[in-house]
């Protein structure tokens, strides 16, 4: 058992982190060994891009579940790269609306054969064992009872008998 591992859940995080940085180095191998030039971390807007004619940068907030200001900088790094462009919606001229480019469509047409590849070849891993089959549901019921278990409230009470004793 390596030192993570021994921790347990006071290094829950960082080995969530570690592993994600791992995921998606392999993924961004997988991009770079087909020649693709993209981003795993472009895959939330690609992916909804492609499922929508376009989207508000909010929509897009909101689905990835990040905040609007780092939804608005991926978004101007995406167009930068001429894979996306924004127009204001004719709705309200407040809202930028965000859809594909002739490049950006191009560029998906090259990586949705790679989703089905990784996709195919994840389920594969996950049923070569039984603890690796429970991750994702894990993970969605860590996240789920994540956004109503008031963790920091919880260490603060168990905390306070602990002060009350030194006082």
């Amino acid at each position: 058992m390596n030192l993570y591992q021994s921790l347990g859940y006071l290094v829950f995080g960082s080995r969530l982190r570690r592993m994600s940085e791992t995921f998606l180095a392999e993924i961004n191998r997988i991009y770079q060994n087909e020649g693709i030039e993209f981003d795993a971390s472009w895959f939330p807007v690609f992916y909804l891009l492609s499922k929508n004619d376009s989207l508000s940068i909010k929509e897009l907030s909101e689905q990835t579940e990040v905040s609007h200001p780092a939804a608005s900088q991926l978004i101007t790094n995406l167009r930068n790269r001429n894979l996306v462009e924004t127009t204001v919606s004719a709705d309200d001229g407040r809202r930028q609306m965000v859809k594909f480019t002739d490049k950006g469509r191009a560029l998906l047409t090259q990586i949705l054969p790679v989703w089905d590849a990784i996709s195919a070849s994840m389920a594969e891993l996950a049923e070569s064992d039984e603890a690796i089959k429970e991750i994702l549901p894990a993970i969605s019921a860590m996240e789920n009872t994540f956004r109503t278990y008031n963790l920091a409230g919880k260490v603060s009470d168990k905390l306070k008998p602990m002060r009350n004793e030194k006082v």
